[in-house]
């Protein structure tokens, strides 16, 4: 699974904003075409977007691009614009069904063929959105080999269900949880719709928590304010991989043993609580390799 903490919307139309992007410390740079782009935009977003990919990308960022559904009859122009070699994927807006994401990866297959470019390089997070892709979140998560995760849209989600969105979240918990469920039986990173009170830190922090605790592994910003907090949430903390190779430790002497299981300051550790220990571990070391290479 790809380490995907933060991912940062940028508005495509707004070249400021995309100047301002070489210093987001985000895993990955998501150029908006879609909803932060008023229809009268669109263009001038697309032709920004074929300018600061590759500028992004020669500063050592992971940049994708969030198109425009299929329904509104842009996403073939905006692929055919953007594919290229900087590209790292697109997210599809609101798709509903994993033929939506094959139609998409068709196009892709295309258009890195008459790039000259490896088939499969271009990745797809699709969001899902309403109550129809939430039924099929798996089915949609599996739809492709060029799937590396799936991400939840809490705006449009309530919007389909004509629930009232509220800063305590509630409405959203059970397709959170179902969201978070499905990515992680395809095995692709899970990630969370944006916190949108930007100005309020602690909400976004609790927020953030609240997704980790379901099982997501990343969340989206829609402010560089946000990428710091959501980074720190959805990394290991010192204490959790402190505990974590307390725990392998004990593991081990429990295995030189001959025992199957180990205790821990009285607590049992068995095979699922080695394998969580371990996986931590894994997670905290993708991370410093990482922040290893971005110095």
């Amino acid at each position: 699974m790809e380490l995907i903490r933060s991912l940062v919307f940028v508005p495509g139309n707004r070249a400021n904003m995309l100047e301002r992007a070489k210093d987001f410390p985000s895993d990955i740079i998501m150029v908006d075409l879609e909803d932060s782009v008023p229809p009268e935009e669109k263009v001038n977003a697309r032709n920004l977007a074929i300018e600061w990919v590759p500028k992004l990308k020669a500063l050592g960022h992971r940049v994708m691009v969030r198109v425009n559904s299929l329904d509104t009859g842009l996403t073939r122009d905006e692929l055919t614009a953007v594919v290229g070699p900087d590209l790292a994927g697109i997210s599809l807006g609101k798709a509903e069904s994993p033929e939506d994401v094959r139609d998409v990866d068709r196009m892709l297959t295309s258009l890195e063929r008459a790039a000259g470019l490896e088939l499969g390089q271009v990745k797809i997070i699709p969001w899902i959105e309403n109550a129809r892709a939430l039924v099929g979140a798996y089915q949609i998560a599996t739809a492709s080999d060029r799937v590396v995760g799936i991400a939840f849209g809490g705006e449009d989600y309530t919007d389909d269900m004509g629930l009232e969105r509220t800063d305590t979240g509630e409405e959203i918990y059970f397709p959170r949880a179902t969201v978070a469920v499905a990515a992680r039986a395809a095995r692709v990173a899970s990630l969370d719709s944006p916190y949108v009170l930007f100005r309020n830190p602690d909400g976004l922090r609790a927020d953030a928590g609240q997704a980790r605790k379901l099982g997501f592994t990343g969340k989206f910003a829609i402010h560089p304010a946000q990428i710091d907090i959501i980074n720190e949430t959805f990394s290991p903390s010192q204490e959790e991989v402190a505990y974590a190779r307390k725990v392998v430790d004990a593991w081990n002497q429990a295995e030189s043993q001959g025992r199957g299981s180990a205790d821990l300051d009285g607590r049992m550790i068995d095979v699922p609580v080695i394998k969580r220990a371990q996986n931590l571990l894994a997670l905290a070391e993708s991370i410093s390799d990482k922040l290893t290479a971005d110095r």
